[in-house]
């Protein structure tokens, strides 16, 4: 397959997966400690950017160790911001059926910062991104804010039959056999939503 003239990290995120880097199935994965993963060939640059699409190991990768999305070098905690995380109550996430992995410690009316699976970029890389991103461009909802020095990292479990471009689409049954496929990251502002009452479940 053919490598492309365009740069990883630079005009293409470095979290993307490109069309040379297929799905090699289910397997132990270092990026979650050899736990069951999905797994995916390792070549970006070659063919062509699937900008829509995460590489799953990229994408682990980055939560796991704090690697700007955008170009794939570390974040320091003076500069980590996120575009499109907002802040959420934990029994939100619990009631809409993502936050079951939460730690039960963790109070209802705890404010989050549900960055989803998107993982902090530096705050030049988030200005380049918003500049040249057509898909940022035209989202509404992009709201630019530091994320909180301390988080929770929780698996976002898929079938393991799917394909790691299609498993965020369909809920897996507890019966269901589940792997890892991306990682989801949530940041911890010690806020509390006084409004919280749960009444809306």
């Amino acid at each position: 397959m053919k490598a492309s003239s365009l740069k990883v990290g630079v005009d293409v995120p470095w979290v993307t997966s490109w069309t040379g880097e297929p799905s090699l199935g289910v397997g132990p994965c270092p990026s979650v400690g050899g736990a069951p993963a999905i797994l995916q060939a390792g070549n970006p640059g070659q063919g062509k950017p699937l900008y829509s699409q995460n590489h799953a190991v990229r994408q682990r990768l980055s939560v796991r160790d704090m690697l700007c999305p955008m170009c794939g070098r570390p974040t320091s905690a003076q500069d980590r911001w996120t575009q499109v995380a907002h802040p959420v109550a934990a029994g939100r996430l619990r009631a809409d059926g993502r936050g079951n992995r939460l730690p039960t410690d963790l109070t209802d009316d705890a404010i989050l910062v549900d960055a989803g699976a998107i993982a902090p970029l530096h705050r030049a890389c988030v200005d380049r991104s918003l500049r040249y991103c057509p898909h940022l461009k035209a989202d509404p909802h992009i709201d630019v804010r530091r994320f909180p020095e301390r988080w929770i990292v929780l698996p976002l479990m898929a079938r393991a039959e799917a394909a790691p471009q299609l498993f965020l689409a369909r809920p897996t049954p507890a019966r269901t056999a589940a792997v890892i496929g991306f990682l989801q990251l949530c940041g911890l502002t010690g806020e509390r939503d006084p409004a919280w009452r749960g009444a809306d479940r």
